[in-house]
């Protein structure tokens, strides 16, 4: 048959070289394209097959199919789709920008009746859209089709000196066309008949000729890890030399109650290489307010995303099976990143290359909506299996903590929020739980900092609480205050820390049964006693402290630090952090005048306030008490101290034995 030499519409050569060279970034996308075509194609079969229409040789199974000729450099990609007529052929392949696809689905749309007018919500307003979870019964459509520009074809010229493209349609006379163009503003066409027509069968196979730079695309390894990455989850198969390498199925396309939970393990294995079953599966499809499928898990092992492994967070995006962006991190917020999972969307419009995501609402919809159908399902799990709950939140409780800096979220997240308290300590208890247990007359959360469970457990502050029976937040990690001061309250209930109770408002409680008994206050005759001593140790401790004073504070440690600025110490800890300031902060230090050992001292410094006795036990009182706070002094002086303590208690002891 006469060969026809055809331009490329509207198109100069300047513009098709471009369109191959400069807008992809990536030459390797050239498979994914095509492969995204050829998809395509055997989508459409399988839409017609499905609606009842008539294809040529409907017995071929629907697949793609891989050769390299390494000896002609030829890269072959073959099809059992749509094929394409004489006419299609110059209308999709010389016509740069027009998408068969497209017109296809506008053509299936206009089949369509006219829906019922909606009500759409002003996005604008700040309620939150309801979610319309996706009906698994319902017949998939033509919306499975990935193509919509037109261009991505071309991106074949990036590693081809020459391309022939040989079609057969499915439906129509069938005859067979062959397409060919070095990319250089032409093509030409023909009609194939008697031996060469001989054997073709419906679809389209495309014959790449590889440039001398792109030998590499010839090569059996490289291909799979292109396709691997790139196309893995495209609904249909694809042979290469023989063997199938997609053999992965998308299972967040598919209906959850045909999911097995081996499947589900299997999958998540694959994703992640992690070798460890999830703790957790989430997987939903959502019809409104924007199409998505999602499928995400919960990694049964703790996740490190802040630190070596921050760009490492963040479900892989797809559109209609084929990979946009691995670890985006747009999709859920950051305290959200020990997630791992795929996300795959209809709706989200991409630049012509599919290589960068335009800004646009939609991207910020289906976060908005993962996010809230996450947290609805970690409240869920809360109440109803609070023991796995637990363990969700001892591997990323970490994480999901840092939700209080969301103003939208961050009522639902403190629901969720876990300590272990001075009631459970081997427990974690929630905020309401905490609520349910607070006294009838109770209004503040209370809450202790310290760098362990152990650090908390002897504040010096938290002895009175004891004492009342108040029950106390353990927060043993850095951000826990920060997050609890910026939540202000839970419930009309102030969080505040231990440090700044006010002993009056404490003694409105009673002392439980088996408290201690209290001291005698002191007497008119030792208060001059207590500030003869409060004078004695400014002098000691000279610059090492902003100030000495009588404590006012429900303390039972015979001292504490306090903060001029009126914060708590782990608060001045994280500020001072923030600030690179690592060196010990001056504060006042506060001695508790009904307590044995202040009452001792002030026996030795009534007695003599030049003792160098007394010297020691203050200085040595000061760093045990720094210590508490989490700061140490000099070490060698605080050990060469506690040697000379020791050896004098160790003679009067020995003493008194005798």
């Amino acid at each position: 048959m006469a060969e026809t030499t055809h331009q490329f519409r509207a198109e100069t050569c300047k513009l098709l070289n471009i369109l191959t060279h400069s807008l992809y970034t990536n030459h390797e996308i050239f498979l994914r394209e095509l492969l995204s075509n050829a998809s395509d194609a055997l989508e459409k079969v399988r839409f017609l097959q499905a609606t009842g229409g008539e294809v040529r040789s409907p017995e071929l199974p629907l697949e793609i199919r891989i050769s390299a000729d390494k000896e002609a450099h030829v890269l072959t990609i073959t099809d059992s789709g749509i094929g394409m007529t004489e006419q299609e052929m110059i209308d999709n392949l010389g016509t740069i920008a027009r998408s068969g696809s497209e017109q296809f689905l506008r053509e299936r749309e206009a089949e369509k009746p006219a829906p019922e007018a909606e009500l759409v919500k002003d996005d604008e307003s700040g309620e939150e859209e309801p979610i319309v979870e996706h009906d698994d019964s319902k017949p998939s459509d033509a919306a499975q089709i990935i193509g919509r520009f037109g261009i991505g074809f071309y991106s074949v010229f990036m590693v081809a000196r020459k391309v022939e493209v040989t079609s057969v349609p499915a439906v129509g006379d069938g005859t067979a066309h062959v397409w060919t163009s070095e990319g250089t503003g032409s093509f030409t066409l023909r009609a194939l008949d008697g031996a060469e027509a001989e054997g073709l069968k419906r679809g389209t196979s495309v014959k790449i000729f590889l440039r001398d730079d792109a030998h590499e695309y010839e090569e059996k390894w490289r291909l799979e890890s292109i396709i691997r990455k790139h196309s893995n989850f495209l609904p249909f198969a694809i042979e290469l030399e023989g063997s199938r390498v997609n053999t992965t199925a998308a299972l967040w396309r598919e209906p959850k109650f045909s999911v097995t939970k081996e499947q589900y393990n299997d999958f998540y294995k694959f994703l992640t290489y992690d070798q460890t079953e999830p703790l957790e599966v989430v997987h939903f499809s959502v019809d409104a307010p924007v199409q998505f499928n999602c499928l995400l898990y919960v990694p049964g092992t703790t996740v490190d995303v802040f630190d070596e492994r921050k760009d490492e967070w963040g479900p892989d995006l797809y559109v209609r099976r084929v990979l946009i962006d691995r670890h985006n991190k747009e999709l859920l917020p950051n305290w959200f990143a020990f997630m791992k999972g795929v996300v795959d969307t209809e709706d989200l419009p991409l630049n012509i290359s599919r290589e960068t995501l335009q800004e646009n609402t939609i991207l910020r919809k289906i976060s908005q909506t993962a996010t809230r159908q996450l947290l609805t399902h970690f409240e869920r799990m809360a109440k109803s299996d609070p023991e796995k709950y637990e363990k969700v939140w001892k591997l990323h409780g970490k994480y999901l903590k840092f939700g209080f800096d969301s103003y939208q979220y961050r009522d639902r997240v403190a629901a969720l929020l876990r300590y272990a308290t001075s009631v459970q300590e081997d427990k974690f208890s929630s905020l309401d739980d905490y609520v349910s247990r607070m006294k009838p007359e109770q209004k503040e959360i209370w809450y202790v900092a310290g760098s362990t469970l152990e650090a908390a457990k002897v504040n010096p502050h938290l002895s009175r609480f004891r004492r009342k029976g108040l029950e106390v937040l353990f927060l043993t990690d850095p951000v826990d205050e920060f997050a609890l001061e910026t939540l202000m309250q839970y419930k009309d209930h102030p969080f505040k820390s231990v440090e700044l109770a006010d002993a009056a408002a404490l003694d409105a409680f009673p002392d439980v049964e088996d408290a201690e008994p209290r001291p005698e206050p002191l007497t008119e005759a030792q208060k001059p006693e207590l500030d003869a001593l409060i004078a004695a140790v400014k002098d000691i401790l000279g610059d090492q402290v902003k100030d000495v004073r009588s404590t006012e504070r429900p303390i039972d440690a015979p001292a504490c630090l306090v903060s001029p600025d009126g914060v708590s110490s782990s608060m001045e800890k994280l500020m001072r952090v923030m600030q690179k300031s690592d060196g010990i902060p001056q504060k006042i230090f506060e001695l508790n005048p009904d307590h044995s050992l202040v009452r001792a001292l002030m026996g030795i410094c009534a007695a003599d306030a030049s003792d160098p006795m007394l010297k020691d036990m203050v200085n040595s009182l000061f760093d045990s008490t720094l210590l508490l706070d989490g700061y140490m002094n000099d070490p060698f002086a605080m050990a060469e101290r506690s040697m000379r303590l020791l050896k004098q208690a160790a003679g009067w002891y020995s003493d008194l034995r005798k």
